[in-house]
């Protein structure tokens, strides 16, 4: 299995930092190549994206997930991968975010792919759109609160914050995916593609 370890420094405070990463469903906003997420439950994520100039699904459980410092996740079908974000706060108003992906290339495409660090810039890549698409907004499109370790989810709602889907809890004055461009910037309907 090969992998990747980025990190990149985020002016903004963890907590809203954190928030905005906990909606999966905006990551097609900054991904490259991620063409879909999908919220199955607070455990469970359905991704299609291109890889290798081919598009690949698979379904990933998240395994443990601290507010304020770590999502983990593994694929449990499909695309085998898994890895950590890690939230350390710098100071009140800087956040560091670290990355640690693990995958398998599938096909002589993702495995040259990978030879050559195909991955790597693109979780690079990824990181600075991030940056840009928080740093940019100035708040977060939404959060999730709750905690998960292993297979006990501690909904938001007993931590006394929203238990709707998280694909419906975006704050107030944000957009939707379908009004947004993968920047955060508002689209006309004219100018969708």
């Amino acid at each position: 299995m090969d992998h990747v370890e980025k990190s990149i420094e985020v002016e903004a405070p963890i907590s809203t930092v954190y928030n905005q990463w906990t909606q999966f469903e905006e990551f097609p906003r900054f991904m490259e190549g991620v063409e879909s997420v999908r919220q199955m439950d607070d455990k469970r994520l359905h991704w299609r994206a291109e890889i290798g100039g081919k598009t690949v699904e698979w379904d990933a459980e998240i395994f443990e997930q601290i507010p304020d410092r770590r999502v983990a996740w593994r694929s449990v079908s499909g695309q085998m991968n898994s890895g950590m974000v890690n939230f350390e706060m710098i100071d009140a108003s800087r956040t560091r975010v670290s990355l640690k992906l693990n995958y398998e290339p599938e096909g002589a495409m993702q495995k040259i792919g990978s030879a050559v660090g195909v991955v790597t810039a693109r979780v690079e890549g990824d990181l600075k759109r991030f940056k840009q698409f928080i740093e940019k907004r100035g708040m977060e499109t939404g959060g999730w609160r709750g905690r998960i370790e292993g297979r006990d989810v501690q909904p938001a709602s007993e931590s006394g914050t929203s238990s709707m889907p998280r694909s419906q809890r975006q704050t107030e004055n944000s957009g939707t995916p379908s009004n947004l461009d993968r920047a955060g910037e508002s689209l006309t309907p004219n100018q969708h593609s």
